[in-house]
């Protein structure tokens, strides 16, 4: 597994949006077998200047918080082994990692994380080596070949430009499942809902509760 940035480099990205944050390891809330490279809950703790409010809504650094539905998936990943073991799987907009991760701790053959961003592919990797796991990572979501198992996605349907994926991934793969703490009401053929999970994104921003409610969908067979 390639490293594109050490964590020094990417610290030294996050500076760029906010000069004195740091990214520290955090262990997850229901998650203890885990843990993440993640923003220091310290860094929110103030008011920001209005220079860092522009750089913070056109630059966020998303990789640097594990979002309430990556969270929740990762953790019925884990309580559910059997859904990744053996198989090649892919997360979609993979963030900081956390899904791919767990997939890797579940016995994927191969877990490969997806994202343009290359700042979230580097956190990635990092998370990745700091659990101990091997983890593939991929930029375009269309240049991964070969046969994939399980496509897996957590908070992309927010993004209505991502609705065309839907199809797509039911084309890719025999299986694709997905988590949303937005979207509970998916309305599209071929998918299912299968649970309701709780998710919190940390560090903390203080969501309603209705947010750690994450809806969990499925391809239908």
């Amino acid at each position: 597994m390639d490293y594109p940035m050490t964590l020094a480099a990417l610290n030294a990205e996050l500076h760029q949006v906010l000069p004195d944050a740091q990214l520290v390891t955090t262990r997850l809330p229901g998650l203890p077998e885990l843990q993440l490279w993640l923003l220091d809950p310290a860094n929110l703790n103030r008011a920001f200047s209005s220079e860092e409010t522009r750089q913070l809504l056109e630059q966020p650094p998303y990789w640097s918080f594990c979002w309430g539905s990556g969270l929740a998936l990762a953790r019925w990943i884990l309580v559910n082994p059997q859904q990744v073991r053996g198989m090649r799987v892919l997360d979609f907009g993979s963030g900081s990692g956390i899904v791919a991760i767990a997939c890797a701790m579940a016995g994927a053959r191969q877990s490969i994380a997806c994202d343009l961003d290359p700042q979230a592919q580097s956190a990635s990797a990092l998370n990745a080596q700091l659990n101990g796991v091997p983890l593939t990572l991929a930029a375009d979501y269309f240049a991964v070949t070969g046969e994939i198992d399980l496509i897996i996605a957590a908070d992309v349907l927010y993004d209505s430009d991502n609705r065309v994926f839907l199809e797509h991934f039911r084309q890719r793969a025999p299986r694709a499942i997905l988590a949303d703490s937005r979207v509970r009401d998916l309305q599209h053929p071929g998918y299912t809902r299968l649970d309701t999970l709780h998710g919190q994104t940390w560090p903390d921003l203080g969501e309603p509760e209705t947010f750690r409610q994450v809806a969990l969908y499925g391809t239908v067979a």
